[in-house]
Parts: structure tokens; sequence; C-alpha cells
């Protein structure tokens, strides 16, 4: 007799793909970047409230701009390269801005008191530095709309939401995991000069990417 054939549930197919979609952005969102950088000191200054709205601003925005991707938005960005260099110039200026910032804080042992920290600005400050962070980056529409996009795009016409919901879900995990995973460094940054290392390293982050986005367009 022959051996029976075991049979995937259909349930299982569709997880399949939903992990795929999950490994194939987390790849992406960890690098170090703009974003991840201010979520991290965000999140190393423990402020609850604020935190979860830039949390749930990043992750939200990321979940539009893959679900563009996968409705096939990046086709148009592709068509429109003027339109990109724009957001590149306005991404690289707001970069090199906020770089400067850092590197002030960490030059002057002044300006690292948490009265003066970007978590105590107001509200409304903290959620146009985080749409500016995301939506003025050009990185995130070449990641999340084309790149993403064009790989769930490859998984077929009802797989691909599914591969896309994953993707989604990576996003969410990701910056919970990092807002509130930097508070367990907040011990070390008792001291001044954990702090000046920090806006240091953010301040090389942010400009090094300002520049790189400025010679693109060049």
């Amino acid at each position: 007799m022959s051996e029976p054939r075991i049979r995937l549930p259909m349930n299982a197919s569709l997880l399949q793909m939903i992990m795929l979609g999950f490994a194939a952005s987390l790849t992406l969102i960890v690098a170090i970047g703009a974003q991840n950088a201010y979520v991290l000191r965000l999140g190393v200054e423990g402020r609850g409230r604020i935190l979860i709205i830039v949390i749930l601003i990043c992750a939200f925005s990321d979940a539009i701009l893959i679900s563009a991707g996968v409705a096939g938005i990046g086709a148009v960005l592709e068509a429109a390269p003027a339109a990109v260099d724009v957001v590149r110039a306005l991404g690289a200026i707001f970069l090199i801005s906020y770089g400067v910032m850092a590197a002030r804080r960490a030059l002057d042992p002044h300006a690292l008191t948490i009265d003066e920290s970007p978590a105590n600005a107001s509200m409304k400050a903290i959620v146009l530095t985080t749409l500016a962070f995301t939506w003025l980056n050009p990185h995130v529409y070449l990641d999340t709309v084309m790149l993403l996009g064009s790989i769930a795009n490859q998984q077929g016409e009802t797989d691909r939401w599914w591969w896309a919901l994953g993707a989604v879900c990576a996003s969410f995990s990701w910056f919970f995991l990092l807002g509130y995973g930097a508070r367990v460094l907040k011990p070390l940054f008792s001291r001044p000069l954990a702090w000046r290392i920090l806006d240091g390293m953010i301040a090389i982050v942010m400009v090094s990417l300002g520049v790189g986005l400025i010679v693109g367009i060049a």
C-alpha cells in the first residue's frame, strides 16, 4: 500500500506567505537610519505617551507605503523622477539640519538635560518631526513602495496581499521593539557621556544620509 499523501491546509500556505513578507520587510527596516535613530533616542528617554504616538506614526506610515507599492504606485514614482528629486532635496536639508542639532547637543554638555531633549518638545513638534523623518526620506519609497511592492506583486493576485500583511506586521513589531526595548539602555544613559556618544552617532547618521541624498541628485 502506498503511504497517504500529507496535504498542507490552506491556512498553512497563507501563514508561509505572511512569514515571507515579514522576513523580507524586517531585513530592510532594521538598518540604523534617520527614523530608527530618532525612535531609539525617544525610547531611551522613556516618554510613554509621546513614544507610542511616534511608533504608531512610523508603523502606519509603513503600512500605507507598503500597500501603495502592492497597489502599483511604484510604477507611478518611476515615471516621475522629478518628484523624487524634490523629495530627495527636502529630505537632505532636513536630515543635515537635524544632524547639526544633534552634533551641538553632543558637543555642548549643557544641552544634554532631559528638559531640553527632543522628547520634551511639544506634541506638534514631535509629530511633524516624525512625519518628516518618514515621508521626506526617499529611501523609504525605494524600500517600501518599489522594492517590497515589486516583491509582493510576484506572489500572485491574492497572495500578494497576505505577503504585504506580513511586511506590515514586521514594521509594527520592529518599531515597538525598538522604542520600548530601548528602555533597557536607560541605566546606561544616566551618565552625560553616554548621551553625548548617542547624539554624536545620530549626528553622523543624519549628516551622512543627507549628504548621500545630495550626491544622488547631482
